[in-house]
């Protein structure tokens, strides 16, 4: 038989409030206390010619994680060090070049402590997060950049909850000051996110994705309906893509064009490209970025747009199947 008390939904929901009115407040009151320590850091890291050695322990250690791969992502190299690992050869991670972050809201962590005298022998700057300006960490730092908060978000005010948010939140604020402070773009952040959704958008270029040479559905102006036909459903796009001899774009027939004119009526056979192609339509270069054409398509609410040098000779097709294949859209 379980010894839980009865569950009680509206205590449930009071105790999640608080807690996040808590956070919120200890987040607040990091930004007063943002001056020349935290200035000092920027300016440290971006001297820096290695990378950021972040080390915490406990729950510290797993924001240091985190920490550290923001920083990564976003321009700065960086690493996270287990203390109780580096006090058993992973300390050797650490050069003389580098920058040591260093995350305990105590200040007090013995694994982190023991490992504090030999980095100053070696050289390098640390950079504290602690939540107290007396502690041990903060005696050996160099920076010591203030993470207090005024209550934990843990009814028994012990589990570290409001700490670690206030570290998560100072190591972000550390990352964007960095990220501005290097002229980070957005194009170089996808170039470390390949994998993601914003590294295909703005890495992904047209020429990646066209279709070209045999697989487009090229006719001239007076090439019968019916052959036109042929060579739609030969290359499977839904189009076909009148050039004249010079290769340069005339116009496009389409399925939808085909259906509207099969509606009418019309002696088809009779017809040539030249007679029912739309002229002037849409076009980009094959060094857009394949982004641009799924905008171009979403606005023009088309399904295919033509690729084209500055003479407008044809290149190639990108579809919105082949944007949505290559998961750009």
């Amino acid at each position: 038989m379980s010894n839980l008390p009865q569950f009680d939904a509206a205590r449930a929901v009071q105790i999640a409030q608080q807690a996040l009115q808590i956070e919120a407040a200890a987040l607040t009151g990091l930004g007063p206390r943002l001056g020349e320590a935290f200035a000092a850091a920027v300016q440290a890291v971006l001297a820096c010619s290695g990378r950021v050695a972040v080390m915490g322990m406990g729950k510290s250690g797993h924001v240091g994680r985190k920490i550290a791969a923001t920083l990564s992502s976003t321009g700065t190299p960086a690493l996270f060090v287990h203390p109780a690992e580096a006090s058993h050869g992973d300390l050797g991670m650490v050069t003389q070049q580098d920058v040591v972050l260093a995350l305990s809201n105590s200040g007090e962590s013995d694994e982190l402590n023991a490992v504090l005298p030999v980095l100053k022998r070696l050289g390098v700057v640390i950079i504290a997060m602690t939540g107290r300006a007396e502690s041990s960490l903060a005696r050996h730092a160099s920076i010591v950049l203030d993470s207090a908060v005024a209550e934990e978000a843990c009814p028994l005010n012990l589990a570290p909850t409001a700490s670690t948010t206030a570290q998560m939140a100072l190591g972000d604020a550390l990352a964007v000051a960095l990220l501005d402070a290097r002229g980070f773009r957005a194009e170089d952040f996808a170039r470390s996110h390949p994998g993601g959704a914003l590294g295909r958008k703005l890495l992904t270029h047209v020429h990646d994705l066209m279709r070209s040479g045999e697989a487009l559905p090229r006719v001239s102006p007076a090439t019968p309906f019916t052959e036109m036909m042929r060579e739609m459903s030969a290359k499977g796009l839904g189009v076909a893509i009148v050039v004249d001899a010079e290769d340069r774009v005339q116009g496009i027939f389409t399925d939808g064009d085909l259906r509207r004119l099969v509606e009418k009526g019309q002696d088809l056979r009779a017809l040539s490209a030249g007679e029912v192609m739309h002229a002037n339509p849409r076009t980009m270069r094959a060094d857009a970025l394949a982004a641009d054409a799924a905008s171009l398509m979403e606005a023009a609410r088309i399904t295919l747009v033509l690729v084209v040098d500055a003479g407008q000779q044809l290149l190639g097709a990108i579809s919105i199947n082949d944007l949505m294949r290559a998961k750009v859209i």
